[in-house]
């Protein structure tokens, strides 16, 4: 398994989810302190979602941009919160990189983050230092298109993308929120990191794993 295709997106969905339950207390304490509380149950939830929706597809004959839909599908109906709309465009507008073609090369590996990066801020109108989880995604869209830039194995670029969004994560402690329910806090969301950039990282670092744990198998 050397490509972006329908066996990757199952095991990497599955890693997500398990890593987000692992987190959900963790995450739904960070958003308490600026949110509502419920950012890690609404992004594990989401996931074991679209794990439990994608559980008895044939992954010989389910394109990547079918199962990227029907994780759409199931974020959304599952999340009512804010972060359901959001990560289910995320997954429609990566699907749309699939529309032609059965997959993507691990060498392609930051058109798969930008796209999700991309539905994010369509949907979510944010932009970079809005201190939300857009920030996180295009740190790590951007340095993996920079380490492709380079020559870089996929490895090395999905480590690069995940160093980047924990980075960024860890630097919305030093924004002011401008969106969502953090941003009536003004002022006093300072010192405070964004649940929903610390979620990403976590995402991102999972897909660094997966890579980096198929790269160890090729042969």
């Amino acid at each position: 398994m050397q490509a972006i295709d329908t066996p990757f997106l199952l095991l990497f969905f599955r890693a997500v989810a398990r890593r987000l339950e692992e987190n959900r207390e963790a995450l739904c304490g960070l958003d308490g302190e600026i949110g509502d509380g419920d950012h890690g149950t609404s992004m594990a939830n989401g996931f074991a979602a679209v794990v439990s929706t994608l559980r008895d597809i044939d992954a010989a004959k389910e394109p990547p941009s079918a199962v990227l839909r029907k994780a759409s599908v199931a974020f959304l109906s599952d999340v009512g919160a804010t972060v359901g709309p959001l990560y289910a465009s995320a997954l429609l507008q990566a699907s749309r990189a699939f529309d032609d073609r059965p997959d993507l090369s691990l060498s392609e590996l930051s058109t798969f983050i930008l796209a999700l990066a991309d539905g994010i801020a369509v949907r979510g109108k944010a932009q970079a230092g809005d201190k939300t989880m857009l920030d996180a995604w295009l740190a790590a869209a951007h340095a993996a298109r920079a380490q492709e830039a380079l020559g870089a194995r996929p490895g090395h670029v999905a480590l690069k993308a995940a160093e980047a969004a924990e980075a960024e994560a860890r630097a919305t402690a030093t924004m002011i929120a401008s969106r969502g329910r953090a941003a009536l806090l003004k002022e006093r969301s300072l010192g405070h990191q964004d649940p929903g950039a610390v979620s990403a990282a976590i995402i991102l670092r999972t897909l660094s794993d997966v890579v980096s744990d198929l790269a160890e198998q090729a042969p």
